[in-house]
């Protein structure tokens, strides 16, 4: 493996290797600049991506510039890689299964790690044409690989190059950063940086934080053979999300061997012929040695040399400083994605380039808060939420009701087998206005954008309950709720009409 200016790679695999002439070509050269750019990107992942392809398809003259590789996080060391290898351990687990399918299947399953690991690359670097320099420069963009340094509100460095802007985005997103835990240095550790570099399947593997990334991974190295250890420092898993949904996740990792030790106290690490744990988890002492350490915890902002300071971009620990227009506190400069958001999403940072260019570009006053914004985690079942959590409504003073449709009343679900988890939705009381909703079940990241739809344009579960969907489907689970909601109407006075009027009309 081979650290250099386009990230870990593999040294002589052929994939890595498309990969990187793709989204950081060795013998690329800068392109020489000619006037003044409409738009400078800085960052090539996705919100500096949409940002310089949606500015130059509308005629904009635009710079686009990466230090290491074009696609950022979700291409090269995220949501593809993550997903990827997620499909290999999910067939995995489900050869496992086939027992109870009336399936027979000789033997136990032998999991090739080394192939699950090149289909992934082969995989990535198959996808990495989307976001090709080459097919950046055919859009009309610029594309400028090396560091890039503000030097005042009107240009910017690259590599000794001066650009000249009317406008410029920050779109450096944010990359692993470890947390204050004794002894961690002393060891070899993995971020979602350099994991999918393995090419050897350990034996014994422990993730530290169950947040998304860490319960995706610690469930799929269990269904590709590894023993897991997943340890949290709140209690449970998933500290974020829906409790109810977040153990049914739980149950489900649990019962795929990984060990989970939450409310995690006194935690060490050493390095004693191998990787040595150390951890309380309610009142008892663990001692345990693994092979690999994935850390997937903490986010930091890429913000280093871009000299910030020199024109006024405010900044802190989290990102950059900036209005609901997405503009920081220097008017000509604005920032998308990772870099300034809560919400680290592909999807976020993809619709909030859709803002800065609509603002940046033509005065436009679009505002980042009235995005409606969905997300998954993508263990198995799936959780997937969008809107406003119980506690939030609580927080904000807002009267809501809950309806639930458990997928174990669900014809689909019964007949796959699959019958853990239920769609929750929380409406304004007294109305069917959804105001938030949580899914967990296979598919959910699919399915909750019925419900996403449903709150971006204002529809309610009376609609939802009357929209036909197709028998048998999961999404059936949504129109039961509206039928719940239905069935609320149907008060005491109602009903004495209705049978009042049947009885007239006889």
């Amino acid at each position: 493996m081979a650290e250099n200016n386009v990230g870990p790679l593999l040294r002589d695999d052929e994939y890595d290797q498309q990969l990187a002439n793709r989204v950081h070509p060795a013998d690329w050269r800068n392109p020489t600049p000619s006037g003044r750019y409409h738009l400078v990107v800085i960052g090539a992942g996705t919100a500096g991506l949409v940002t310089a392809a949606g500015a130059a398809a509308l005629g904009a003259k635009v710079a686009l510039i990466e230090r290491s590789l074009m696609g950022g996080d979700c291409l090269n060391v995220g949501c593809v890689p993550s997903k990827g290898l997620i499909s290999a351990a999910r067939i995995a687990a489900a050869v496992r299964g086939a027992g109870d399918f009336g399936v027979a299947c000789d033997g136990p399953v032998q999991v090739d790690f080394s192939n699950v690991m090149a289909r992934m690359r082969k995989l990535r670097a198959q996808i990495s044409k989307n976001d090709s320099a080459e097919r950046f420069r055919k859009l009309g963009v610029d594309v400028y690989f090396g560091h890039a340094r503000f030097l005042d509100s009107s240009r910017v460095d690259v590599e000794g190059t001066t650009l000249q802007f009317k406008r410029a985005v920050v779109a450096t997103g944010a990359r692993a950063a470890a947390p204050p835990i004794p002894g961690l240095d002393s060891v070899e550790y993995l971020t979602n940086e350099n994991l999918f570099s393995l090419t050897k399947l350990p034996r014994r593997f422990a993730v530290i934080g169950a947040g998304p990334i860490g319960c995706e991974m610690a469930q799929c190295f269990a269904q590709l053979g590894s023993k897991v250890t997943l340890l949290e420092t709140e209690h449970g898993i998933l500290p974020r999300e829906d409790r109810d949904a977040a153990q049914v996740v739980q149950h489900s990792i649990t019962r795929d061997g990984v060990q989970v030790l939450c409310c995690a106290r006194d935690l060490k690490i050493s390095h004693q012929g191998g990787i040595q744990v150390s951890v309380q988890s309610h009142g008892r002492t663990y001692h345990i040695s693994v092979d690999q350490l994935l850390v997937a915890v903490g986010r930091a902002p890429n913000l280093e040399g871009l000299n910030l300071e020199a024109v006024g971009v405010e900044y802190h620990r989290k990102g950059v400083v900036v209005n609901d227009f997405l503009q920081t506190t220097n008017p000509r400069i604005y920032a998308a994605g990772d870099v300034c958001s809560p919400y680290q999403f592909t999807h976020a940072a993809d619709f909030m380039a859709r803002i800065v260019i609509q603002n940046a570009l033509f005065r436009g006053r679009k505002k980042a808060s009235k995005l409606v914004i969905p997300w998954c985690t993508y263990t198995s079942p799936e959780i997937a939420h969008v809107g406003l959590y119980e506690k939030q409504a609580e927080e904000r003073g807002m009267d809501i009701d809950t309806y639930v449709q458990e997928f174990r009343e669900v014809d689909r679900a019964i007949l796959a087998g699959e019958t853990d988890g239920f769609v929750k939705a929380h409406v304004r009381k007294g109305t069917d206005k959804i105001v938030g909703a949580t899914i967990v079940a296979p598919h959910a990241g699919d399915l909750i954008s019925e419900m996403t739809l449903a709150i971006t344009c204002g529809l309610g579960l009376k609609q939802i309950g009357s929209t036909i969907h197709p028998y048998p489907t999961l999404a059936e689970a949504m129109r039961r709720l509206g039928d719940q909601y239905n069935r609320t109407r149907l008060t005491p006075l109602v009903k004495r009409l209705m049978q009042t009027w049947l009885k007239w009309t006889q």
